[in-house]
This record gives C-alpha cells, structure tokens and sequence, in this order.
C-alpha cells in the first residue's frame, strides 16, 4: 500500500547502488528510515506564525493570502512541509515585506525524513528524471494525493506510527509533491484505476478536497492523468502498480514495490516489458479530457 514513501509499506533497507535490480527484505531498524524532521523548517515554521500572529492573522486569514488552504498554512508553521517559492514571496507580501521568510527560506534543507530506505534512491532518481510514468491500482499516487488523504492513509499503517513519524512521512509526501511544480518541463504520467477515486475515505468534504487536489496538480501541460475505467475489464499491468522514469542519460529504469520492500530495475530486457504495458494501458485508458470529466462527475456525485 501506498504507506511509507515508497509507496509500500514496508520496512526494509536499501542495498547496493550498482546497476543490478536493489532488493531489500532486512528488516528496518529503530525506524532508520523516518528521521526526526528538519531543524531547518520547524525554524522557518516558527517564524511564519510569529509574523502571522503578530499581524493578527488566523491561519485561514494567510491562506486566502496566500493563496493556499489553511492545512498547507498549518503545515508549513508545524515544519511538516517545504514551503514552495510561491507560498514564500506570497507569505513575505502579506505579512510585511520584511525579507526575513525570503532569506530564512535560503537556508532550508531537503533532507530524506520519512522515505523508506529502500525507496530513497528512487527518490533520487525521480528529481534528475527527464520523464517519469506511474501506474497505480491500488491509492491515489502519492504525487497527487491530497495532504487528509495522505493522513488518512498513515494513520491506518500497521504497525502503528508514532507521531513524530507519521508527521515526518507527510512532510516527505508534501515536500515530494513540490517536484511536480519545480519541474514545469519534465513530463509526468498518470494511469489510474477508476476503482482507485472511488474509494471512500473522510466525509464528503475530505473526498472533494482530494478530487479538487488530483484536478490542479493534473492541470499544467506537462501532467498527463488517465483513468482506466471499470468497464476496461482485465489488462496487461493486472501484476500491480507500474512506474518508469528515464535519466538525464537516456537509461529508463523501473520500480515495483511489494508489502515489505521495493525493487529498482535496471535490466534493459525487463525495463521494455514494463514499458510495453505502460504504452499498452495508456491505450486503454480514457484520455485526459476524459478522465477529468470523470473526477469532475464523481466530485458531484458527493
């Protein structure tokens, strides 16, 4: 399941860093892999609401602002998210121009709290990618999940996090997100099962809050969302969730992830047969006009 982000809830180690597929199946130890979150942004965090309280602000009154929900606000104030460059000039426009949030955002780090080990490479290899392709049938893809859904879905891990983990892993899933807007020429793809936006979680609130979410971040040019709808019937990529990304270097590189570990691969033989999947699904796909008009008519159905 889409639990660490990995998106798998495993706990294993990642091994190697050679050219061979990494398999992991050592269990992880003392939480190895969910670090304590960053210094850096508690720090800015705590500056963003000193300026907000000090203006008078209510976290709903800087999110209109700024542009984003209360949530993203509580968030980045909490030191659980990396606030983007939009939120930060925005933020120092409304709380006084002073330059103190556009200088303390120099100093923030992108550290590694709350990804699995053994997903961290992928991590990596995600923000040098020149085009990255995800199916999922099993969770919205943790690059489009809303924050609740994402929080909702940490909470029902097993074993049970402690707060301080399950903070770190949505910070990681948040801050994960933010590639998808940095990179506006990098071509990201989608496919979903239709089962997958079905599935209930919240009140009716929480689910058109991820739909709305899923819209916007499937909406610039270089996002491509498709749904496979339930009358596909059966498919080629029925063995579970697929994802692909090609390097700088022009090698493409797959990964599948099972309930405890995951797997980067690299054989150029295994890595076409995934591809030929992919390309195959997408066929089967609706399109992404059609897709959305999908999400837009079970957001109504609410």
């Amino acid at each position: 399941m889409d639990i660490v982000e990995g998106d798998a809830a495993g706990a294993g180690a990642e091994q190697g860093a050679g050219d061979a597929d990494v398999r992991s199946t050592a269990p992880a130890r003392d939480w190895e892999r969910e670090p304590h979150l960053s210094d850096s942004l508690r720090t800015f965090g705590a500056v963003v609401q000193a300026l907000r309280e000090h203006a008078g602000l209510s976290r709903t009154d800087l999110g209109t602002r700024v542009r984003y929900s209360k949530h993203t606000v509580e968030s980045v104030e909490l030191g659980r998210r990396m606030p983007d460059k939009a939120f930060v000039e925005r933020a120092e426009e409304a709380l006084g121009s002073t330059g103190a949030l556009r200088k303390a955002s120099g100093h923030l780090t992108r550290g590694e709290a709350g990804l699995a080990a053994w997903f961290r490479r992928w991590a990596r290899l995600e923000r040098e990618a020149v085009s990255l392709c995800t199916y999922e049938c099993r969770l919205v893809p943790g690059l489009l999940q809303s924050e609740a859904y994402a929080r909702a879905v940490f909470e029902g891990t097993i074993p049970l996090r402690t707060d301080d983990e399950l903070e770190a892993q949505l910070a990681a899933r948040m801050e994960r997100q933010t590639m998808m807007r940095e990179r506006p020429t990098v071509p990201f793809s989608f496919i979903v099962e239709e089962h997958v936006f079905r599935r209930r979680f919240g009140d009716a609130e929480a689910m058109s809050e991820l739909f709305g979410h899923v819209l916007e971040c499937s909406a610039p040019r270089n996002v491509t969302l498709q749904v496979v709808p339930l009358e596909a019937g059966l498919h080629a990529c029925l063995d579970g969730p697929v994802r692909i990304l090609e390097t700088p270097e022009g090698q493409r590189l797959g990964y599948s992830e099972g309930q405890d570990d995951g797997r980067l691969i690299s054989d150029p033989k295994e890595v076409s047969m995934l591809c030929q999947r992919y390309d195959t699904l997408r066929s089967q796909a609706l399109s992404p006009n059609e897709s959305r008009a999908l999400l837009e008519r079970l957001r109504g159905e609410l």
